[in-house]
């Protein structure tokens, strides 16, 4: 790894960046490809919270936060700052001083295969963070990592400028270059949704409207009384 900070990295258009939090994360790793998404592991502090940003990627050493103070220098309006260790670490090594600092540079999240701390008072504040883990084990500040190079999450390459998208159900990235293709991909997939969800309040079986019977076809629908004499089994012991 070089151990550098990169001062210029291209960033997503941030007015189409914004499109996609109007979607959320399930919608957009769906139209994507079902890609994107940086797993279960990283998980919401807060509920109801959903935003969208451009990737500020932060690399640090485990139980060493330096470089996440190196990055807020390089932080833009509209960035998510996306933090991960050069090997595991669920040390807290965020909290309500850092995201103070990240708020007065625009910074709208926060996003760490790591540790945070101050959980509630970054809840209280209105700071969204969406982590591996909660803990109060705090950190120092000794070596240098890198800003703005790319990282790995969940399997998933995260490039600095490219597009976040974090809500309830954990975090998705869209590369930079393929934010607007995402966002139309998005659009038309809410339309699909939108005509099969009134399809399915009107009564209509989600195996038919997905021609789904054919998958069946080595089903055999039989009476409770057959199922027992065949399994020896009763329904109702």
């Amino acid at each position: 790894m070089l151990n550098v900070v990169v001062t210029d990295p291209p960033r997503a258009d941030l007015a189409e960046v914004d499109k996609l939090a109007e979607y959320g994360v399930a919608t957009v790793h769906e139209a994507i490809g079902r890609a994107g998404y940086l797993g279960p592991e990283i998980r919401p502090n807060q509920q109801g919270t959903r935003i969208a940003g451009t990737a500020l990627t932060v690399v640090c050493w485990p139980g060493d936060n330096l470089m996440i103070h190196a990055a807020v220098e390089q932080a833009r309006p509209g960035d998510v700052i996306v933090i991960t260790t050069t090997s595991p670490s669920s040390d807290g090594a965020f909290g309500e001083l850092l995201a103070t600092s990240l708020v007065a540079h625009g910074v709208r999240g926060l996003v760490t295969a790591g540790g945070i701390r101050d959980s509630q008072e970054l809840r209280e504040m209105g700071f969204p963070a969406w982590s591996a883990s909660i803990s109060a084990q705090g950190t120092v500040k000794e070596t240098t990592g890198a800003v703005n190079v790319p990282v790995v999450i969940g399997g998933q390459i995260v490039r600095p400028g490219d597009a976040i998208v974090a809500d309830d159900d954990g975090v998705c990235v869209v590369p930079r270059t393929t934010v607007a293709t995402a966002v139309t991909a998005s659009s038309a997939r809410v339309a699909t949704e939108d005509a099969n969800r009134a399809r399915l309040a009107d009564g209509e079986l989600g195996l038919d409207m997905y021609a789904l019977r054919p998958k069946l076809a080595r089903l055999r629908y039989i009476t409770a009384g057959e199922y027992s004499r065949r399994s020896g089994e009763a329904m109702n012991p």
